[in-house]
């Protein structure tokens, strides 16, 4: 496997945001080559913006500058030619982004875990990994992950932050074969009350039964009040500390971050066995001054969260989780409810056609503003408000647009 770097590193603070775009092979034919230009992903418009353009604005917005953008090596000239455009560096004008590029085929796809493991000397503390198809809604600040990770990293050693969005109900113009080709459920099981993520369903899992669930009864001893649920979607939203890459070099096998590694993770906080092996290394004990730094970045920090204050003396020992010194090496989750704003990754043609949909049900079109694109326009040409037409696209006479994107430079005939 072949790489390409640049020799420029970039200064990080607290966080690195490492921000993940592929072939997108699962958008074709959207993302097919035309001719001898290639069709990134990451450009692919929503509502004629750049798919990109979504994830970026989501980590300015919670103070993050420093950025590691992979793509594929064939893609690079195009997103590179985009971060430097006047568009982007207006859109984004404090975020720092080190493009890196990768080799792959389109045909045998590269996973996130030998992504992070070639790029791992790239990365010098906790960092964020986000697709560039996630679309987050106004509701959801990274911020609130983020402040998550923060607190539980400090008080009790938590080791990574997880993001679940629950799967919305099928829209309306949908037909049931549009919604069953949709991204497909994880089952999950977690802790509401700590927000700890302690078991996700993996392929071979599904594979050997699809009706049945096998959890560790340490688990459920420590956690008896667990929550299962077969309707979340994993965001591939990970804020993890930057011991979990050496842990990562250690399991060459993984090669899926969502289907292998995160499983894998949530178990060391009850399997006494993997506690013991890999416990020194998530969580070396010269790291835990450096971690309560992380306090001072936290907007919401106010104390001892409720979740790890002492319980009661009825608790059995095993249920309890304070702030010592001692590593939970737990997982914790984010739950996204749909009642709270609809969000979605990009990464199917029914998620990236119903993105679509959500953003023009929230947008009312009107006419360019400047007098080049207007005259474009046929005054005969009827466009309705749950339409959209991007910059300077010609539309010709007696032409009708209903519920449709149309982006810049267009020509559509009489």
């Amino acid at each position: 496997m072949d790489f390409e770097e640049t020799p420029s590193k970039i200064t990080t603070k607290e966080f690195l945001a490492v921000v993940l775009a592929g072939f997108g092979n699962e958008l074709a034919p959207l993302t097919s080559n035309n001719g001898d230009e290639p069709c990134p992903k990451a450009l692919l418009p929503i509502v004629n913006k750049p798919m990109l353009d979504y994830p970026l604005a989501w980590l300015e917005a919670s103070g993050i500058r420093d950025v590691l953008l992979i793509c594929p090596a064939p893609h690079r000239a195009s997103v590179l030619h985009y971060i430097n455009s006047d568009s982007s560096a207006s859109s984004f004008p404090s975020l720092r982004i080190d493009l890196q590029a990768f080799d792959e085929s389109e045909n045998l796809t590269v996973g996130t875990c030998q992504l992070l493991r070639h790029f791992a000397h790239r990365i010098d503390q906790d960092f964020i990994i986000v697709p560039c198809d996630f679309i987050p809604p106004p509701s959801l600040p990274l911020s609130r992950v983020l402040n998550k990770f923060r607190t539980e990293a400090t008080y009790d050693g938590a080791i990574a932050t997880t993001l679940f969005f629950e799967q919305p109900k099928p829209d309306k113009t949908s037909t049931p074969e549009e919604w069953r080709s949709g991204p497909a459920s994880t089952s999950v099981v977690w802790d509401e009350k700590s927000g700890t993520l302690l078991h996700v369903d993996t392929p071979d899992e599904i594979d050997d039964d699809p009706e049945e669930m096998a959890l560790n009864m340490s688990l459920l001893r420590r956690y008896p009040r667990s929550k299962l649920s077969a309707n979340l979607q994993d965001a591939h939203v990970y804020v993890c500390r930057r011991t979990v890459l050496d842990v990562l070099k250690e399991k060459p096998r993984f090669d899926s971050i969502r289907e292998e590694f995160i499983p894998w993770l949530c178990t060391p906080q009850y399997n006494s066995r993997k506690r013991s092996k890999y416990g020194h290394i998530l969580n070396p004990l010269h790291n835990l001054p450096s971690q309560r730094l992380a306090l001072e970045h936290c907007t919401l920090h106010t104390g001892l969260p409720s979740a790890y204050e002492p319980q009661s003396a009825l608790s059995s020992p095993m249920d309890e989780v304070a702030p010592t010194e001692t590593s939970s090496l737990r997982v914790g989750v984010v739950v996204h409810r749909a009642s709270a704003g609809y969000t979605a990754r990009a990464n199917t043609l029914q998620t990236y056609l119903e993105l679509n949909r959500h953003f023009l049900s929230q947008t009312t079109y009107a006419l360019p503003i400047d007098s080049e694109s207007r005259s474009l326009i046929d005054p005969k040409a009827q466009i309705t408000s749950d339409s959209m037409v991007g910059h300077t696209t010609k539309v010709g006479e007696r032409t009708n647009i209903k519920k449709s994107v149309i982006g810049k430079h267009c020509v559509i005939g009489n």
